[in-house]
């Protein structure tokens, strides 16, 4: 009856063993897939540190290079600045302010001349009342000859003129940076007198090329004339 026993639980033993040896090999899998797993991510993270870590070192190196940079800018700037006496001082106040007096932005005061622009008398039965009056084109070739007789500020009906300004014929008016002026148009210069004078008074030049066309021109030395900025006009206007 005992070798009975024994015969019956030894199939039973040997069902067993396989699933025995599943279950383990299951673990083993598991435990070593859990712990390939934990070294990759040990590993990433070790890689991530060392690439942040060699970014760091390389911002750190070029920051620095870029301080060297401008000390040594910053060197030159003060070397240079060491360079000038008064004298280039004196020269670059000038030239500021002589920019100051071409763009308008401060008052000018000094001599200079006069230009009176008048529309010629006419007979409006007979004759075209365009071909005696002042136009646009007429007060532009006026400043522009005194521009390049070396005048350092002009205005126009006290309009003060800048790099920028606009001329435009309206009939019997002109529109100067929007603002409208009938006739006589009075075209003030500043700058040396003498040097403005002969330019106009050139023959053939500018004053003999409007009188041809019916324009009225007077012209006057002046010893002293002074031109509102174009910051005092806008405040005016405002």
């Amino acid at each position: 009856m005992l070798e009975e026993k024994r015969k019956r639980s030894t199939p039973i033993r040997r069902g067993l063993l396989p699933i025995f040896l599943l279950v383990v090999g299951f673990l083993l899998a598991f435990s070593y897939k859990t712990f390939q797993s934990n070294d990759q991510e040990l590993l990433l993270t070790t890689w991530t540190e060392d690439r942040y870590r060699d970014q760091l070192l390389e911002e750190r190196e070029e920051t620095y290079e870029l301080y060297e940079q401008l000390n040594e800018r910053l060197t030159k700037v003060k070397a240079l600045e060491r360079q000038f006496d008064e004298a280039d001082e004196r020269a670059l106040v000038l030239k500021l302010n002589q920019l100051r007096l071409l763009a308008g932005d401060v008052e000018a005061i000094g001599e200079g001349v006069t230009v009176v622009l008048k529309d010629a008398q006419y007979d409006p039965v007979k004759q075209n009342p365009n071909d005696y009056i002042v136009h646009e084109s007429h007060v532009l070739k006026m400043v522009n000859e005194l521009k390049i007789a070396g005048a350092e500020g002009i205005a126009v009906n006290g309009q003060r003129l800048h790099a920028r300004s606009s001329i435009k014929c309206t009939g019997p008016v002109i529109t100067i940076d929007g603002q409208t002026y009938p006739a006589p148009f009075v075209v003030e210069a500043i700058g040396p007198a003498e040097t403005l004078m002969q330019a106009l008074e050139l023959t053939g030049g500018v004053v003999d090329q409007l009188s041809s066309d019916q324009i009225v021109v007077d012209v006057q030395r002046e010893k002293e004339l002074t031109l509102p900025s174009l910051r005092s006009i806008e405040a005016g206007e405002a």
